[in-house]
């Protein structure tokens, strides 16, 4: 009798608990819901109410036609054979009628085959229990993973794609399938459904309030809130280190760090950060900054703060950037330590530009720049990554008539455009936290920094992606700047190269091909993590690794395999280099040198500016 019943219950349909799916109060859900929507006006009033004035002009159809075109040319391969056709329709059936079996059996209460998995990888987005303990949510999950899984080898198979069709098919393809996952939507989510069960709807009221004022504060378009904005203000806890602004210009400040050493080496450091973000990345906190650890290194460091720019300077462009930015600092630099020789990081497109202006200065016999060094920057464009799926001549095109109005793109599209390279994990978690959860996004100095966006101006960006991702001027020695064509095999003082492995910006394969454009010796670097975390790794917290000395010649491959790796932060190892170019010393210098009059305390004005 006992064993009949042991059995009994071992054949006991799993019947999950659905009380927290259950509405206890339906008068405040309906209320809260009446409130939802009136606040859900809110944010379509923002959204349409700057489009009706003509404030704001959208410009989608050209991605979206991008997308159409690329889909099209994938479903040309499956369709022009009807067998073809068939068996990935098949395929795609035969995956769904086992899902189903398997979950008719989970339902029923039979364990699961031994060896037997759902499909799909463990998966951040699927952490509730109730993703594997509910029949219905373990459904939908395993029903998502094996259709994107099916999409996507659809767009691996398809042959006589060509390489960049592919590419594009993939990227538009991660887009889809990251915006439609079950975990984004509120009836298809369990701890969405029964967080707003619990609060009777109050997280919906919330998040649509919160999705109204975003829409507000991107003038019409949606500025996703990553972090807490109220926590963070710079120059009063980011970008910390004494300093102060000793020049400026229409298009740039110039820098200057208090010594923190009596003793400093003769060469000057001067930082080229991107124009596309805001330099205090280098000088995020003390923990953090890199700037801090340089000065204290004994460098005296030097620094351009870009202008967020406006319609005034649209025709700012890199001829503008490489004499009023880098040319202008140098200038500075020379006039203050009386020092005829320096040493130069360029930071992504900033490590571009100087790039550039090195193979110009080559041409003009301009020796001031001694050293240089390259974070996570590209010179070479064949393999820039997904950023390269923007870039064609109708997109560049259509781009260009809308900064043609302005005189500048807005920041918010290059920030949208950089976290759709990992809209996973920079976009659609914020979109169920902020507007679903209604939850404030916690405070987080780096994504603080990520939203600070800046614009571009016109000219400065067209010719950017013109003669760099479109046509790989600078590599193909077709660049011309200031009636120069430029050639970077000219450019032959030591290069300090640092990639990162995990870089989706500019990849670390990118940048070690970019390192056999120079006729100087190169020393490749390639550091762990992404294009943020793998610059800001100060010693001091333990984190990563980096590789060095792979063999000089060779393919990419061959360098990682026969590299050297160290655990830890890369930033002694480049400070030693920099020594061992040349190690003299001076007394230590103040900002200004005695030679001009400082204008304002680091981190100046410019950067404060906010797009």
């Amino acid at each position: 009798m006992a064993e009949e019943k042991d059995g009994a219950q071992a054949e006991k349909p799993n019947i999950p608990d659905m009380e927290p799916y259950v509405v206890k109060d339906p008068e405040a859900f309906a209320h809260n819901i009446a409130h939802m929507l009136e606040e859900l006006g809110m944010a379509a009033s923002a959204w349409v109410e700057p489009r009706e004035k003509g404030e704001v002009t959208d410009a989608y159809s050209a991605p979206m036609a991008d997308m159409v075109k690329t889909f099209s040319k994938v479903g040309e391969y499956w369709l022009s054979d009807p067998k073809r056709a068939v068996a990935a329709q098949t395929e795609l059936l035969t995956g769904y009628f086992s899902l189903w079996s398997r979950s008719m059996h989970k339902l029923s209460g039979e364990q699961q085959a031994e060896g037997e998995t759902p499909p799909g990888k463990p998966d951040k987005r699927f952490t509730d229990p109730d993703w594997d303990a509910n029949p219905f949510f373990d459904f939908l999950r395993n029903a998502y993973h094996l259709t994107s899984g099916w999409a996507e080898r659809l767009v691996t198979r398809a042959d006589g794609l060509d390489a960049r069709t592919r590419h594009k098919a993939e990227f538009y393809l991660r887009q889809m399938t990251s915006a439609l996952s079950p975990a984004n939507f509120l009836l298809t989510n369990p701890e969405l459904y029964k967080e707003t069960v619990a609060e009777n709807g109050g997280n919906l009221v919330r998040g649509m309030h919160m999705l109204a004022e975003d829409i507000a504060a991107g003038g019409g378009q949606l500025k996703l809130r990553q972090s807490d904005a109220s926590k963070f203000k710079v120059g009063e806890n980011m970008a910390l280190t004494p300093g102060k602004v000793i020049a400026e210009n229409e298009i740039c400040q110039i820098l200057q760090y208090d010594p923190a050493t009596e003793q400093v080496l003769k060469r000057p450091l001067l930082i080229v950060p991107p124009w596309i973000n805001k330099f205090y990345i280098l000088d995020l906190n003390p923990k953090k900054s890199f700037i801090k650890w340089a000065v204290e290194q004994g460098h005296t460091v030097f620094v351009i703060s870009w202008v967020n720019p406006d319609e005034r300077h649209a025709e700012k462009d890199w001829e503008s950037y490489a004499r009023e930015g880098i040319g202008f600092a140098l200038d500075t630099i020379e006039k203050v330590t009386d020092s005829h020789k320096v040493n130069a990081i360029g930071y992504c497109v900033g490590g571009t530009l100087l790039a550039a202006t090195l193979a110009l200065h080559a041409s003009e016999k301009d020796k001031r720049i001694a050293t240089v060094t390259f974070f996570t920057t590209q010179t070479d464009f064949t393999h820039a990554g997904d950023l390269k799926v923007f870039v064609d001549e109708e997109q560049i095109s259509a781009l260009e008539a809308s900064m043609k109005r302005t005189g500048y793109l807005e920041g918010s599209q290059m920030a949208t455009a950089f976290n759709m390279l990992r809209a996973s994990d920079l976009i659609w978690p914020y979109v169920v936290n902020n507007y679903l959860k209604g939850k404030d996004p916690m405070p987080f100095d780096l994504l603080y920094w990520n939203s600070d966006s800046t614009r571009m101006p016109a000219a400065n960006h067209s010719f950017y992606l013109r003669n760099c991702y479109l046509e790989n001027n600078l590599a193909e020695g077709r660049m011309k700047l200031a009636g120069h064509t430029l050639n970077l095999k000219d450019v032959k003082i030591p290069v300090y190269n640092l990639a990162a492995r995990e870089d989706h910006i500019a990849p670390a394969r990118s940048a070690y091909v970019g390192s056999k454009l120079f006729g100087g010796e190169v020393t490749y670097v390639m550091a762990g993590s992404g294009h943020i975390a793998g610059v800001v790794n100060p010693p001091s917290s333990g984190k990563y690794q980096y590789w060095t000395d792979g063999p000089p010649d060779g393919e990419f491959d061959d360098w990682v395999a026969g590299a050297t790796e160290t655990p830890g932060s890369w930033w002694p190892h480049w400070h030693d280099w920099i020594v061992a170019q040349n190690d003299k010393t001076v007394p230590a210098r103040e900002p200004g040198g005695g030679k001009v009059n400082p204008i304002e305390d680091a981190p100046g004005s410019y950067v404060r500016v906010r797009a």
